[in-house]
């Protein structure tokens, strides 16, 4: 509801709220906190003090934010002329100190999105336009360019660079200091400035109860893609006979196919 029908004490007397915001009733707003135009919360988030939120900035259900964190701000693209373009996010997410999300541009989709159950640690920065999926875990100092996609279940180690306009598949794990100027297909380990592949994230796919057997056919795919000496279109070929007996392997040859724009790690 808007601020100035807002009674209740969890939000400090402290805290300078837009009048036109939207703020469900149980949000908690800590002291020195900013909240501007055209940002709407919805119920059971935690917003710390010191926090800046402006918008136009769309935020789900409780999701933490710690303080000094910069959400929803300007995008930091010498393009932008003060659209009004947008910042997403979804529910459960924490987002820890000095973290900036950036709203989109025009030259894009004009969002920028974040998803559900993902753990944002502190200093990292997601730029205009990217779009970072579900239960992804990006440590401390990771900066995301502009146009980055992350799909789910991803873990970007600290101080890990992703250039603009890379996307990064589902389970992919990156060393710490890793720069990714490339696509990094799913299930893969990657390390190194440039970053390069190191096999597969095996331990994280052994957590997310992947079988055995799905292993070693990922295994035999990333084998096909990396080690044959095969060309693109017949390593997908390849991967696609893999798959008929490993519907996990969809995920991969569905990237490949459809995701891939700037070239894959090598």
């Amino acid at each position: 509801m808007p601020q100035e029908n807002l009674t209740h004490s969890l939000i400090h007397p402290t805290a300078i709220i837009d009048p036109s915001a939207e703020l469900a009733d149980d949000i908690q707003v800590g002291p020195y906190t900013v909240i501007g135009a055209k940002v709407k919360i919805d119920s059971g988030n935690k917003i710390a003090s010191h926090v800046v939120i402006n918008g136009p900035t769309l935020i789900g259900k409780d999701n933490e934010f710690f303080q000094f964190s910069s959400i929803g701000e300007a995008p930091q693209d010498k393009k932008y002329q003060g659209e009004d373009t947008h910042l997403v996010i979804g529910d459960k997410n924490i987002i820890r100190e000095f973290t900036t999300l950036n709203r989109g541009t025009t030259q894009d989709r004009g969002t920028t999105s974040l998803g559900n159950d993902n753990l944002i640690m502190a200093y990292v920065h997601i730029a205009h336009d990217c779009v970072v999926g579900n239960n992804i875990i990006l440590a401390n100092n990771v900066a995301l360019a502009g146009h980055v996609s992350i799909h789910d279940h991803a873990i970007l180690g600290g101080f890990s660079l992703v250039h603009q306009f890379c996307t990064i598949g589902s389970y992919v794990f990156s060393a710490m200091n890793s720069v990714i100027s490339k696509d990094v297909p799913p299930y893969l380990m990657i390390a190194g400035h440039m970053a390069k592949p190191h096999g597969l994230n095996v331990e994280g796919l052994k957590r997310h109860g992947f079988s055995s057997d799905t292993i070693k056919a990922m295994r035999a795919a990333y084998k096909a893609l990396y080690r044959l000496n095969l060309t693109f279109d017949d390593a997908i070929t390849e991967i696609n006979e893999l798959a008929t007996n490993c519907e996990e392997l969809s995920l991969m040859i569905e990237f490949l196919s459809n995701d891939v724009t700037r070239g894959i790690v090598r």
